[in-house]
């Protein structure tokens, strides 16, 4: 997405009117793109689920992504096996099974939506909360105040 073709990317979301948004993918944008993204969903309102947590660093309203902790330790679990011999190519492909949802409030504020509190509970990462809190668990459902 370039400054230009924003434009009508932007045009069409709006006239789709969706409930949500959920954007795939965070390094393809540059920070400015990004940027760009993060300021329309706040704009119009629109409740977006990210898979990176740059994006709610720019503002966006949730995340849910593989733990990066997670990811760290198998990454490093694999390095331990290819310096001990192992061959790369021998080595099974993992998908990731600990995910974490991240909730930024401000930004809920800001579009009108009410974080359920059983939601905010199950979050790992709340953002601009009364209360930091850090409690594994899965996503539930937002409501628009």
């Amino acid at each position: 997405m370039n400054r230009r073709s924003s434009l009508p990317a932007f045009a069409a979301i709006k006239r789709a009117r969706p409930g949500a948004l959920f954007v795939a993918g965070g390094w393809p944008y540059g920070i400015e793109q990004r940027q760009r993204i993060v300021d329309f969903t706040i704009e119009s309102r629109l409740p977006t689920t990210f898979v990176t947590s740059i994006w709610l660093k720019l503002g966006g309203l949730t995340a849910y992504l593989p733990s990066e902790e997670d990811r760290a330790r198998r990454g490093a679990v694999f390095v331990d096996k290819i310096l001990k011999g192992a061959r790369p190519g021998d080595l099974p492909v993992e998908q990731p099974t600990k995910f974490e949802l991240i909730i930024n409030l401000k930004t809920a504020k800001a579009i009108g939506l009410t974080i359920p509190p059983s939601l905010l509970r199950r979050a790992d990462q709340v953002i601009d909360a009364p209360a930091h809190r850090r409690i594994c668990g899965s996503a539930g459902a937002l409501s628009r105040s």
